[in-house]
């Protein structure tokens, strides 16, 4: 007995004296809780909100102040014309549009009738179809409050317009987060294991006395798994048009230009990686849990970033998959051209330079 609590005696000592191990053991738990617990939210909060309201009557500013005190709503900005509406979904800050009818309150007094239209960007249908059924709800509440102790019935009517995706199909949503996840497993994952095993095979040493340089070594590497990413992003797009029936509505040429973009990203990515890990089982458990997870759902692909604490939002911003997803979404649904996704550009080509610089620095370092 004594001998094999000296035995699990020495096994603690070699957990505790390896950090990584130490981390990932007692830290991935938290972190795994605090994203699915925060992260992980059907309910749509603090949507921003713009208004046009032409009747400028004392009903339709009574309904505004109770959107905006919503929980659910915050009143981001007032239009001034109708033509603005598309300019506001096409910057992607606002998710739902209330239009007044220029007669609003004169119709609902002397006709019975008032007519709101709700305009709601659907290329999330989740998230629009909620903040829509929220909209009409905070409606529905004040007009039963107009009509107590009234005889005469009012009736508010809410035209509800579907944008960019008025037939509410899933695909156009997780189609952009299927090619975000794609690159970054195939690229960031493979190209980290690759790499490591040649470490852990003992060959990494034969390959640097070659006349190859490292940046050319590394190069050879990554460049299988960037055409293997190139083709399966044709894949994709082809089901995702003749299959799943989603349109490039944008231009095909910055389409494929921020794919490639984001190509780099998740290599320089998978070559940071090989430069902290040593078996291949640590860069696969690196990549996976590292980047598959905050892709799943720090990205926006499945939950809407706004709905979640300040904390995980600011998290988010680091996630490249996010601002990929943002960007697809503006070229394929939305139709929107380069001045609508150069801010995207600038980033995923920002977090190449700095990825790559860092990840070259600490390779020399390990191999010299």
């Amino acid at each position: 007995m004594k001998q094999f609590l000296s035995f699990v005696k020495k096994e603690f000592l070699h957990i505790f004296r390896d950090l990584r191990t130490m981390l990932l053991l007692l830290g991935m738990p938290i972190m795994q809780i605090l994203l699915f617990g925060f992260a992980i939210t059907t309910e749509v909060k603090n949507s921003k909100v713009a208004v046009y309201d032409p009747s400028k009557s004392i009903a339709s500013r009574k309904i505004i102040e109770r959107v905006n005190s919503s929980r659910y709503f915050e009143v981001a900005k007032y239009l001034n014309d109708p033509a603005e509406i598309e300019h506001e979904f096409r910057e992607g800050e606002i998710g739902l549009i209330i239009v007044f009818d220029e007669n609003f309150e004169t119709n609902l007094f002397h006709s019975g009738n008032g007519h709101v239209q709700l305009i709601a960007d659907a290329t999330d249908p989740n998230t629009a179809t909620a903040v829509t059924n929220y909209a009409r709800s905070i409606i529905m509440d004040y007009q039963q409050d107009l009509m107590q102790g009234m005889k005469v019935p009012f009736q508010i009517l809410p035209d509800v317009k579907m944008l960019y995706n008025p037939q509410m199909r899933d695909a156009y949503n997780f189609v952009p987060g299927v090619l975000g996840l794609i690159m970054m497993l195939i690229c960031a994952m493979m190209t980290s294991i690759a790499i490591v095993r040649e470490k852990e095979m003992g060959t990494m040493e034969v390959l640097l006395v070659s006349p190859l340089k490292p940046i050319y070594i590394i190069l050879a590497k990554a460049v299988p798994y960037f055409m293997l990413s190139c083709v399966n992003t044709v894949s994709v797009l082809l089901l995702a048009v003749y299959v799943l029936g989603v349109p490039v509505a944008g231009s095909l040429f910055w389409l494929v230009v921020l794919s490639i973009l984001f190509v780099f990203v998740a290599l320089s990515l998978g070559l940071l990686v090989s430069t902290v890990t040593q078996t291949q089982m640590a860069a696969m458990l690196i990549s996976g849990m590292i980047f598959m997870m905050p892709i799943m759902l720090l990205s926006g692909m499945i939950f809407p970033v706004e709905n979640m604490p300040l904390p995980l939002q600011f998290l988010s911003n680091i996630i490249p998959a996010k601002w990929y997803i943002i960007a697809v979404k503006d070229i394929m649904i939305k139709g929107t051209g380069v001045s609508s996704i150069y801010k995207e550009l600038i980033i995923l080509g920002s977090m190449v330079v700095i990825i790559v610089s860092i990840s070259l620095k600490n390779f020399k370092n390990r191999l010299e």
